[in-house]
């Protein structure tokens, strides 16, 4: 059998609440970094306010330092810390390989179509049969981890 082929028998698609968990994982670590962050530069008050676009520093910290952050673990990593808990990674749909940076930028842009329309992209994970979401299919992605058994095994399109 093809190496590639025995490869895809080894994986299960990640479905929805796996990745939920994942996400929640990662939104706690992202809080516990950008909050003092923040904190320091701005008192309890003024953040419980709400300062989203009032300042360049809280725009960097935050959205462009999680998103530097996220992408720079999709690239090096496969995974955030969420996805690593659980054993999950990104890989490219048909190869199975390693995401490309292209993939990985489309990947996170394509996560604000997903949330805009009542969060359907991300809710589509649990309606599909690869467990894509509406980002994994704008970029080529699908998130697989090791079979437990309980997944569809993956299928690549080499």
């Amino acid at each position: 059998m093809d190496d590639t082929k025995q490869l895809d028998k080894q994986l299960e698609y990640v479905g929805f609440w796996l990745r939920v968990w994942a996400s929640i994982i990662d939104t706690v670590l992202v809080l516990a970094i950008t909050a003092p962050l923040l904190l320091a530069i701005y008192s309890r008050e003024r953040l419980a306010a709400g300062i989203t676009f009032s300042s360049s520093a809280s725009f960097l910290i935050s959205y462009v330092l999680p998103a530097i952050a996220v992408l720079a673990f999709w690239s090096f990593r496969q995974a955030t810390p969420g996805k690593m808990a659980i054993s999950a990674r990104i890989v490219d749909a048909c190869s199975g390989g390693p995401t490309s940076m292209s993939q990985n930028l489309i990947r996170y842009i394509g996560y604000f179509p997903s949330i805009l329309v009542c969060c359907l992209g991300l809710i589509w994970v649990g309606l599909d049969q690869r467990k894509q979401g509406w980002h994994d299919k704008l970029a080529g992605t699908v998130v697989v981890r090791p079979r437990r058994g309980n997944g569809a095994p993956v299928r690549f399109d080499h």
